[in-house]
């Protein structure tokens, strides 16, 4: 994806990437984005968010387009986790960057049991 231009205003697709991912990441129920292990390992040494598993593209309409795939814990009802996910990514981008979100898809790759 080119460059999210907003009334002058070029966002590379990393920031949108990692806007997204970090949004994910505070919705309760949610243990990781992406792929489970790289997502853990990356927390404990202390690195940025993952935003493999994140894919954002702009529509026709100039409005974003997002995928995502996360891990759920175990415990939490998986249709309320998504729902969440949806609002939190599209408040976020909306309000860090000001772009509309047209839909978030969100697909839950896993559960994270307790041990």
């Amino acid at each position: 994806m080119a460059d999210l231009n907003i009334e002058g205003l070029a966002i590379a697709p990393g920031v949108l990437e990692t806007i997204v991912s970090l949004a994910a990441c505070d919705v309760a129920g949610v243990a990781a984005v992406g792929d489970l292990a790289t997502s853990t390992i990356r927390t404990f040494i202390g690195g940025k968010p993952s935003t493999q598993g994140v894919d954002v593209s702009v529509n026709e309409d100039s409005e974003l387009e997002v995928a995502i795939r996360v891990s759920v814990k175990s415990g939490y009802v998986l249709p309320d986790v998504a729902a969440s996910v949806r609002q939190a990514i599209a408040d976020a981008v909306n309000t860090q960057v000001g772009a509309k979100v047209s839909y978030v898809d969100v697909y839950i790759d896993g559960i994270q049991f307790e041990d």
